[in-house]
C-alpha cells in the first residue's frame, strides 16, 4: 500500500525516482546530536564524521567538534539552549519554521505525528516535527517516495530558512529587540554562539549530496521571518513552556 504524502500533495512522476542507495544510518546521528547534549556528544560528532561519506561536510563536522572538546558540557548546553530555545537563534520544529503561524503547520504536524507512529519511531518529548525526530525517521522509511519528498520539500528548505537567521544582519536584529524589552546589554560570544551552525550546514550538505538528483515542485511556504513580537515571546523572562503534543 502507498505511504501517503505527508503535505497530502500527490507526487507526480514517482516512478522516476532513484531508489536510496546511501547510508541513511548517519541521519540518525545528527539527530542525536541536535537534541540536548550529553556526555556522548564528542563521541558521536567523531561517529558522524566517519559515517558522513561528504568530504564537504566534514569541515563543518570538524569546527563543531572542535568546539565540544574544548569546552565543558555545561558550555554546549548554554550554547544549545540559546541557539535553539532561550533567546532562539532559529527553532528545531519543521512546520513552525515552514508555515509560522499558517494552518498548514497544525496540519503538517499532525501528518507527521501519523508517520512517526507508523514507523515506530519514540519522539520522546519533542514534537513529531522537531528536527531530530524527522531525521531520526529517515532510515526506517520504507516508501522511497516519501523519503524523497521529506528531504526535498520539507528538510532542505527548512535548513535554508534556518541557516539564514545565522546571518549577522538577522541575529543583531534579534539582540537589539531584547535590548529594548530588557533594556540591558546582552553579552553574546560572537565566536562561538554561531556553533550548531556548522552542524546544521553539515547536514545540509549530507542532504544535498545524497538527494541531489531529486527534482520537486516547490511548495508554497511562509515567507516571515521571526517578528519582534514572536522572538520576544521566546525569552520573555527567559522562562520556557512545555509544548503540548497533538
Amino acid at each position: 500500500m502507498k505511504q501517503a504524502s505527508v503535505l497530502k500533495i500527490n507526487l507526480q512522476g514517482a516512478s522516476n525516482y532513484r531508489t536510496m542507495k546511501t547510508n541513511l544510518n548517519k541521519y540518525k546521528l545528527f539527530g542525536d546530536l541536535l537534541c540536548y547534549p550529553t556526555g556522548n556528544t564528542l563521541e558521536m560528532v567523531g561517529e558522524c564524521i566517519n559515517q558522513s561519506g561528504r568530504e564537504e561536510a566534514i569541515e563543518n563536522l570538524k569546527q563543531f567538534e572542535s568546539f565540544v572538546r574544548e569546552n565543558s558540557l555545561h558550555r554546549l548546553e548554554e550554547i544549545y539552549t540559546r541557539t535553539f530555545h532561550i533567546q532562539a537563534i532559529c527553532y528545531l520544529d519543521l512546520g513552525y519554521v515552514l508555515f509560522g503561524e499558517d494552518y498548514k503547520r497544525g496540519e503538517f504536524l499532525v501528518n507527521m505525528k501519523r508517520e512517526q507512529e507508523l514507523a515506530g519511531n519514540d519522539c520522546g518529548d519533542e514534537l513529531a516535527d522537531n528536527l531530530s525526530n524527522v531525521l531520526t525517521l529517515l532510515p526506517k522509511i520504507k516508501d522511497v517516495d516519501f523519503l524523497n519528498e521529506l528531504v526535498a520539500r520539507v528538510l532542505l528548505p527548512a535548513l535554508e530558512k534556518m541557516l539564514k537567521e545565522f546571518e549577522s544582519s538577522r541575529i543583531q536584529f534579534k539582540a537589539e529587540m531584547l535590548r529594548k524589552k530588557h533594556k540591558a546589554l546582552i553579552q553574546q560570544d560572537e565566536k562561538y554562539l554561531n556553533i550548531y551552525q556548522h552542524l546544521l550546514r553539515a547536514l545540509q550538505k549530507n542532504l544535498q549530496g545524497d538527494f541531489e538528483d531529486i527534482k520537486l515542485p516547490a511548495l508554497e511556504y511562509s515567507s516571515e521571518r521571526i517578528s519582534e513580537d514572536k522572538f520576544l515571546e521566546s525569552c520573555g523572562g527567559c522562562q520556557t513552556t512545555k509544548k503540548q503534543k497533538v
